[in-house]
């Protein structure tokens, strides 16, 4: 089990590459095997050319190394305090990708403008409070995590699988590894495409709660019918 839970990260943490999310080692991908409480994540600061499944490293829900020889991540207590928080994560997520951290250095959340960005999530991205100076000087990463929870407390992170950490990037996240890695090429598109509806109209206003709910909620909501499973197309 351990070895798959490695592969599944290591692909997920070189898809990041692929899509081009990633400039040198600023990103990883960690996955959780929530029956036995243990995370596997990218090691610190280790190249996309030199990883392999063998270097993904395996901590339990405490930080604590249960596996391998690499250091982890330097997020590893980000990720670890968002999978404390929300028992829905499978997978997750953090880059440096160029749109969605223009958003998070400016500290606006990224307005849902049309479609494409309520098909994967309902309504704006959330931007995060910025990490004041005890925060800052305490345990980083965790208060990260931290500050990350507490915006969403009257939010639902499965419809909601984003988040922009004020003056740092986006985390994203999903059912597993794979999905937190479509989610994280999903939302640099839509900050990318929020950020030319701007160039074109900055007084562009939101999508209409209608229309925001009719996209979203086909995919995801309970009658769901996008997709095969139904036999239905869009």
């Amino acid at each position: 089990m351990s070895d798959q839970l490695k592969q599944r990260v290591y692909e997920a943490n070189m898809a990041l590459q692929r899509h081009g999310l990633v400039v040198f080692t600023w990103g990883n991908v960690s996955g959780i095997d929530r029956d036995r409480g243990v995370v596997a994540i990218k090691p610190s600061g280790v190249s996309y050319a030199d990883l392999t499944p063998q270097g993904i490293v395996l901590v339990d829900l405490q930080g604590n190394v249960i596996e391998g020889d690499l250091r982890p991540s330097s997020d590893t207590p980000t990720h670890l305090e968002l999978y404390r928080s929300f028992p829905g994560l499978g997978g997750i997520c953090h880059t440096h990708s160029r749109y969605a951290t223009m958003w998070a250095q400016a500290q606006r959340e990224i307005p849902c403008f049309g479609t494409t960005h309520a098909d994967h999530f309902y309504g704006p991205v959330p931007v995060t409070d910025a990490l004041v100076r005890d925060e800052i000087d305490g345990p980083y990463e965790q208060n990260t995590g931290r500050v990350i929870v507490r915006r969403f407390a009257q939010l639902d992170p499965l419809q909601m699988p984003a988040v922009l950490v004020a003056n740092h990037g986006p985390f994203t996240w999903g059912k597993d590894p794979a999905q937190s890695v479509e989610n994280a090429v999903v939302l640099e598109q839509v900050a990318m495409m929020a950020y030319g509806t701007l160039l074109v109209n900055a007084r562009q206003s939101g999508i209409a709660q209608a229309l925001l709910d009719r996209h979203y909620l086909r995919k995801h909501g309970k009658d769901a019918y996008y997709g095969q499973a139904n036999k239905a197309e869009e």
